[in-house]
């Protein structure tokens, strides 16, 4: 909302995508006529051309295809259409990574604990690869300490972004790794607290004007 005040634009058709909170529309309600939201795996059916905003809220983090995702966005927009958003990113949990390295070398086998991170200047070159035009990137970093590997956890779970990969194991870690994972994750702090990163990525981009 702090961007788009930004813009001395008004709109007539906004489309948010993964409404977090219902006060969301409310928001946006404030800058376009209509809102309407959608999940992204309801992006394809959206009819070419059918609005001139689009707010994006964290759905591009788990995108099978981001620029696929970044492709249907494009194609909702109509000509000179906004479309803003905001994801993890970039260098996002470097010690929860760690930690999961060092689980993996006790286990024997690496597996997938984290999503694939886009960098902030392969999310602008994507969005110039799917049509946009003006794309700007800019990182939101947010470092938050913990006493333990659990309590970091637990963090994700109640934010609901724990490991939905398919191709992640679906046998727990045995002690000897679930042990060195927290041992390790203790050691990239001081003081008896490690802070934790999450780097957000905002975004904002401009469909061509004929």
């Amino acid at each position: 909302m702090e961007r788009l005040a930004l813009v001395q634009r008004s709109f007539s058709k906004a489309l948010l995508i993964n409404c977090l909170d219902p006060a969301w529309r409310e928001h946006l309600l404030g800058r376009a006529s209509q809102v309407d939201i959608v999940e992204p795996e309801g992006m394809m059916e959206i009819e070419p051309g059918s609005y001139d905003l689009c707010v994006s809220i964290g759905a591009l983090a788990t995108a099978n295809d981001l620029p696929r995702e970044l492709l249907a966005i494009r194609f909702a927009l109509r000509d000179d259409a906004l479309a803003v958003g905001a994801f993890p990113g970039g260098d996002t949990l470097p010690a929860l990574r760690s930690a999961m390295r060092a689980a993996d070398e006790t286990m024997g086998a690496a597996t997938p604990h984290v999503h694939p991170r886009v960098e902030p200047a392969a999310l602008a070159q994507l969005l110039a690869d799917a049509g946009f035009v003006m794309p700007v990137v800019d990182v939101d970093r947010v470092d938050v300490s913990y006493r333990s590997l659990p309590a970091l956890v637990r963090d994700l779970r109640a934010m609901g972004a724990t490991n939905i990969l398919s191709a992640r194991s679906r046998n727990p870690l045995t002690r000897t790794a679930a042990a060195a994972a927290a041992n390790q994750f203790l050691s990239q702090g001081e003081n008896g607290r490690v802070t934790e990163r999450f780097e957000l990525l905002h975004f904002a981009a401009w469909t061509p004007r004929e």
